[in-house]
């Protein structure tokens, strides 16, 4: 038999008189306190007793820390869950749960009085139920209950409150966590925002509202609300929970989103600098991005990870680098774009794993590549894939990313010296394909050997002819000179082979677009809008007192 019949046979008591003791007098009034245990199933079931196997601890939907009852009703029953209570003869409780799904019930028997129940018909948001009873000259326990409807859905409930004198059976715990105070926006991108707070001691997780619309749980003092949309002031609130419910919200904060496109990060200038930071120790100056050399326009931090989806990257912050947190790397960040810089992520590098050869892994790597844009504010991506790529499947993949981030994606390709002998190969192919979105190609000159000239002639490594003689297949083969970058290291611990001095790097830009500090090969015109240089890494660049960046970025920000 089910606890409660009919809804007309549903009515509320009326409230009864404040709490107290029996016995007490006008000077020995107690407070209320929570008499259900593990009220927010923070503990699975433990204290409550669900029929028939019906009733488990989810972590969604919850209204309050980071679980939730969620019991299904079957043909013959309605998935009962209840728990005695220890309390006080002749004193007063109030009885509340949210509940969420159809025909949830919430009700008292054994009360020595008048028992009680009230229900909802069902709701696909969480709403609070509530009512109250009296116990009995002799009542000492009472049994509360939650339960669905026969043959209907699952019914959730949280945080169940029976406050009033406590009957000797302790509460758990004594009552519901404070206020949290000092809520805070820090770092916003277009589609997020950053929120911290001081912590409660007796919470056990926090609630974060945005616009008075529960977002996001968590159990530490700070989270990242995301989804958002650009250029638009949003309302912020969280409360604090434990298993004896949820506390009030907290003073609201405004924060306003940034304009959309990527991460917010300034245009890339005419002519750029970029430079690779590396995400790991691998001997050279461990920097984090605040510590990168301003000459660099561009920072491709490196790498992204791959997953166990075909074409899906994540990143992972290295602790090796030394951020506090994930917050204090996307501050930096923040403050990269503030001055003016773009902050792209590379996928790929030497061991990267990544590869894109479907429709499916292309929009795997479109969709990760997007969400990481969107939760750390980064400007684009770099695609640094030195074991061949597809590029029928990269090209969808880049199209897919650059529908969704709109025309400030910053787009940058790092192919070694193989990679662009012919515009045959796949990631010339691909450079091409994407010719409209694409930032730029600065392709490595080192680590290479001897390659072929645009002059049919054969090149060494290490000298401005290597670097203008293969740049030259790049501006003449359809990539705008734009698009053109010379790739190379910092240092001579940079790379295996390849390395060649500042001066010479110099000589070479000048040799492209003006024509002057040429070698032996001079191009038969001069391309005064190449984009630049790039360099492996601003780590090593450190390494060598910024010896690399302090001489080639003016020369870069000085081309016609």
């Amino acid at each position: 038999m089910i606890a409660v019949g009919a809804a007309s046979a549903l009515a509320v008591t009326a409230l009864a008189a404040p709490a107290q003791s029996a016995d007490a007098g006008a000077t020995n009034v107690q407070a209320d306190v929570n008499v259900a245990k593990n009220a927010g199933f923070e503990s699975d079931l433990s204290n409550w007793t669900c029929a028939e196997n019906s009733g488990a601890a989810v972590t969604s939907p919850v209204h309050g820390g980071t679980k939730a009852l969620k019991a299904t009703p079957s043909g013959q029953g309605t998935a009962e869950c209840s728990q005695v209570v220890k309390v006080r003869p002749n004193s007063t409780y109030k009885l509340s749960s949210w509940v969420q799904g159809s025909y949830a019930y919430l009700g008292a028997r054994g009360t020595g009085t008048t028992d009680v129940s009230t229900w909802t018909p069902g709701n696909s948001a969480w709403q609070q139920l509530s009512t109250s009873f009296t116990t009995g000259a002799n009542t000492t326990s009472v049994t509360v209950y939650t339960h669905g409807w026969y043959g209907q859905s699952a019914y959730y409930v949280d945080d169940v409150n029976v406050f009033g004198p406590d009957g000797g059976g302790g509460t758990d715990p004594v009552e519901l966590p404070a206020v949290p105070s000092g809520l805070a926006a820090g770092t916003t991108t277009s589609t997020s925002v950053d929120l911290s707070w001081t912590p409660v001691s007796t919470a056990t997780a926090y609630t974060v509202y945005r616009d008075g619309t529960k977002v996001a749980s968590t159990s530490g003092a700070s989270t990242t609300v995301t989804g958002l949309t650009p250029e638009t002031t949003y309302s912020f609130q969280v409360s604090a929970s434990n298993a004896a419910g949820e506390s009030a919200k907290s003073t609201a904060v405004s924060a306003r989103t940034g304009k959309g496109g990527g991460g917010d990060g300034g245009t890339v200038p005419k002519h750029a600098l970029t430079g690779y930071w590396q995400n790991f120790n691998n001997g050279a100056t461990v920097q984090k991005l605040q510590d990168v050399s301003s000459q660099y326009d561009i920072i491709a931090v490196s790498f992204a990870d791959a997953t166990t989806t075909p074409g899906q990257i994540t990143f992972n912050l290295d602790p090796a680098v030394g951020y506090p947190s994930a917050a204090d790397f996307k501050a930096d960040i923040a403050a990269k774009h503030a001055a003016g810089k773009s902050v792209i992520l590379s996928v790929g590098g030497e061991k990267g794993t990544i590869s894109v050869n479907s429709d499916a892994s292309a929009t795997a790597f479109a969709n990760s590549a997007y969400a990481l844009m969107q939760e750390y504010g980064f400007d684009g991506v770099d695609i640094d894939l030195e074991n061949g790529l597809n590029p029928t499947y990269m090209t969808k993949a880049l199209r897919q990313l650059a529908a969704k981030a709109g025309s400030k994606l910053v787009l940058t390709m790092a192919p070694q010296t193989i990679d662009m002998q012919s515009t045959s190969g796949g990631y010339f192919q691909t450079a091409l394909n994407v010719k409209d979105i694409l930032t730029v190609v600065n392709m490595q000159y080192y680590n290479s050997g001897s390659m072929l000239g645009c002059d049919g002639k054969v090149y060494s490594q290490g000298n401005v002819d290597f670097l203008t003689a293969l740049a030259c297949i790049q501006l003449e083969g359809g990539l705008d000179p734009s698009q053109v970058g010379i790739g190379v290291p910092a240092s001579t611990r940079g790379a295996g082979s390849g390395y060649v001095s500042p001066s010479v790097v110099n000589n070479a830009l000048d040799c492209l677009t003006r024509g002057t500090g040429c070698g032996s090969f001079k191009p038969s015109k001069t391309y005064p809008s190449l984009r630049g240089a790039m360099t492996w890494s601003t780590n090593w660049d450190a390494t060598a007192g910024h010896a690399w960046s302090n001489a080639v970025g003016p020369k870069v920000h000085s081309l016609p």
